[in-house]
């Protein structure tokens, strides 16, 4: 009976472990072949040049999905992206415009980022708010400041060298951006798996009282991984202006959903302590491959957002799964 009981534990961990690291992948593959059954589309989807395409359009996602990903692991969330993503975008072009050295632009357009983070964390950690309303609202204030410093319309600023990040050359090479965010994605899977600081933000999405009680610095580490988002949606800010060659402030209106999204159906869940920056990178090319496979098939808007809905739905419902296989 012992024996018994104990190869069940056992099978049931495997499970675990087989549905929390290949699940996301399985995922990909799944959309790939749904989209591969159509003839329609089949002829375009599956080319070379398609899935270069796929990766150019996954960098905006994936880069805010690494700062997502800690945040949601830590136990929060952050609705504030899209809007951060379009002031950014919006405070870069205008520098260039006022004819700032693009190094310079970066610079300050990264810290633009990252203050925007430490405001979000500061009244999340100290001042006990709900980071869903903190969020919220700094939602409304930096689509507001991206409108005011952009006069309500798109800033169009003299070719820079900053354009080149997302420009597609010929051949077989992506833009430098997609190389950009996979390195960003191997370095901080690193720090998120293997450093001092990875276990703390894991410990307090786990149990944050637990982790207080154990010595972490929960309040600075909290400000400190809004902070680091920040950064990252600043980063995906700079990549969409170099995208659209311009800033404008009512792009990414949503990015959010598709950010939040793709770190879950990369395998984080919602109650947090649990997630990976590798299965983040999954989920954003899941996210990808959707929207531009419901192009291809000819797709009208509308039902594309309705698709995108119904696998934010269905995201949520495999995190409650998960939940429940990690229970038993």
């Amino acid at each position: 009976m012992i024996l018994s009981k104990s190869k069940t534990v056992k099978s049931n961990i495997r499970f675990k472990q087989f549905f929390n690291t290949t699940g996301p992948l399985l995922g990909f593959v799944f959309v790939i072949l749904f989209f591969s059954f159509s003839n329609e589309a089949r002829p375009y989807f599956l080319t070379f040049y398609n899935f270069k395409l796929i990766f150019s359009q996954t960098v905006i996602v994936a880069l805010a999905s690494i700062g997502m990903t800690f945040i949601i692991i830590s136990g929060g969330i952050d609705l504030s992206v899209g809007s951060v993503v379009a002031l950014t975008s919006v405070v870069a072009a205008t520098l260039l415009q006022y004819g700032l050295n693009p190094y310079t632009v970066i610079i300050i357009t990264i810290i633009t980022g990252g203050l925007v983070g430490l405001v979000n964390g500061s009244l999340i950690s100290y001042f006990k708010m709900n980071p869903f309303i903190v969020t919220l609202g700094m939602l409304g204030i930096a689509r507001g400041l991206a409108k005011m410093i952009a006069d309500n319309k798109t800033v169009n600023f003299p070719d820079s060298p900053i354009n080149i990040l997302m420009q597609t050359p010929n051949g077989w090479m992506p833009p430098i951006g997609v190389f950009i965010t996979l390195l960003l994605f191997i370095i901080f899977s690193i720090i998120s798996k293997y450093t001092v600081l990875g276990r703390y933000i894991y410990a307090i999405g786990s149990n944050e009282n637990a982790a207080l009680l154990s010595g972490v610095r929960v309040h600075h580490i909290k400000t400190g991984i809004y902070s680091l988002a920040g950064l990252f949606f600043a980063v995906s800010g700079l990549m969409q202006m170099a995208r659209l060659r311009q800033g404008d402030p009512t792009i990414a209106i949503g990015l959010e959903l598709d950010v939040i999204a793709a770190v879950i159906i990369g395998g984080a869940s919602l109650r947090g302590g649990i997630g990976s920056i590798s299965g983040s990178l999954i989920g954003a090319l899941i996210m990808a491959t959707l929207r531009n496979g419901s192009q291809q098939m000819g797709w009208p808007t509308y039902f594309q957002e309705i698709i995108i809905g119904v696998v934010i739905v269905l995201a949520i419902t495999i995190d409650k799964f998960r939940q429940n296989v990690n229970s038993s």
